[in-house]
């Protein structure tokens, strides 16, 4: 249950990144954070602000609540 939600948006964030056709670098440029850390947020290990996660969204162009649901 503890991080659950930070290993979702992780996944979503990676899957909205692939579907664009983004690179983990390309994306980790475009926010200002190094690519590792732009890693960990995807694998779940770090933990994303809400501001942190807006941004995220905003970038991609996808609305933040988006990237908190579980997959079907």
């Amino acid at each position: 249950m503890e991080g659950d939600l930070q290993r979702i948006a992780g996944v979503n964030i990676r899957a909205y990144r692939k579907a664009k056709g983004v690179s983990q670098e390309q994306l980790a440029d475009a926010l200002g954070v190094h690519r590792t850390y732009m890693g960990g947020v995807e694998r779940g290990e770090r933990n994303l602000t809400l501001r942190s996660l807006e941004r995220l969204a905003e970038r991609m162009g996808v609305d933040p609540v988006d990237l908190l649901r579980a997959p079907e």
